[in-house]
């Protein structure tokens, strides 16, 4: 019997661990992810403006991307009509975006192919299988078969650190919860990281909703037009960027130790010091999560920061090392919260 391997509370609470990467912000992170709609949707325009937008580092849905090789599966067309889709999108071809319109099915060589493509492509960054019938090795389609499937595509996708989008239908009835849509049983949506449902709200109208629900996004509904000249949907409401109260925290946090350099400290000592920078009110219950869940952003910024446990409590030791900072602020005489919050 083998051991079971555990970690305690506290060493959980104090790691900082490698946050989560997103390939197209807010939206898409590294794991799988199921984009379902009605058969001649626009799915398909949707997931090649994806591909191309990441392939190239330009927005998609008014979202940044993290540019990198994008791998487009194409179980269901020929090379001939990939070849008119980007015409229709774009007449300036990327190096590092790339298509099959055959592959192996899943447990039966697929994962080895994708695997194979990443030893050649170590930029890899997203790969689209379109669509999820065309791999499957099951004609079942109960809740076991469904998650068990899937969870070799999930699987691949956290071992390589990439994001893998299975493409699929919805059912023809209507539901109050766009996701119960999804073709198949809950096991797809239970395995999955994230799901995308494309609805239209009228059939024909090129008018649509993508409805979005994920682990490491926020539930949002993204209103959208398929514009005919261009061939892209195009978002027509504005998408909701709140500003992050951790940001405001850094941002408050560079401006003080860019000043004084170092930092020693309760929580409650430094909540307080910060005061001298923003009238922002922070918590000292939420500095600890604060700094150990933006671990790399801070060293970006050339911070470094320890515990120390005491008799009288845990002491916050802050470092500010200029020659390691790579953010904009470095070489500024003055700078103010306001002008780092959104660049944190």
């Amino acid at each position: 019997m083998k051991k079971l391997i555990t970690r305690s509370c506290e060493e959980i609470m104090t790691t900082v661990y490698k946050p989560i990467e997103f390939v197209i912000d807010g939206l898409i992170a590294q794991g799988l992810y199921i984009l379902a709609g009605a058969p001649k949707v626009g799915k398909s325009w949707l997931a090649l403006d994806m591909c191309l937008s990441i392939a190239k580092g330009e927005k998609i849905l008014g979202l940044k991307t993290s540019q990198g090789t994008a791998l487009y599966l194409c179980l269901e067309d020929s090379y001939a009509r990939i070849q008119n889709r980007l015409y229709e999108l774009t007449d300036e071809p990327t190096e590092m975006l790339y298509f099959s319109v055959m592959s192996d099915p899943i447990g039966g060589g697929l994962e080895e192919q994708i695997e194979g493509f990443v030893i050649e492509h170590r930029d890899l960054k997203i790969v689209f299988i379109d669509t999820l019938q065309m791999v499957r090795s099951d004609t079942d389609s109960s809740y076991g078969s469904d998650y068990k499937e899937l969870s070799v595509l999930k699987a691949l996708a956290d071992k390589l650190e990439i994001a893998i989008i299975v493409v699929h239908h919805t059912r023809k009835c209507r539901d109050t919860d766009p996701f119960n849509m999804i073709s198949g049983s809950t096991g797809i949506s239970g395995c999955v990281d994230g799901s995308m449902v494309l609805i239209e709200t009228k059939r024909g109208s090129r008018n649509a909703k993508l409805f979005c629900v994920g682990r490491d996004i926020e539930n949002a509904e993204i209103s959208l037009h398929f514009d005919s000249d261009l061939k892209k949907w195009i978002v027509t409401d504005e998408l909701s960027t709140g500003q992050s109260k951790d940001n405001i925290f850094l941002a408050a946090l560079y401006v003080y130790l860019k000043k004084h350099i170092s930092f020693t400290g309760t929580a409650s000592e430094l909540v307080s010091e910060l005061k001298e920078v923003t009238q922002e009110q922070f918590y000292p219950n939420r500095v600890t999560r604060d700094l150990v869940q933006n671990g790399y952003t801070l060293r970006k910024y050339g911070i470094d920061f320890q515990y120390k446990r005491t008799r009288n409590g845990r002491l916050i030791i802050l470092h500010y090392d200029r020659e390691r900072d790579s953010s904009d602020g470095k070489n500024t005489s003055e700078v103010t919260v306001n002008r780092l919050t959104l660049k944190v």
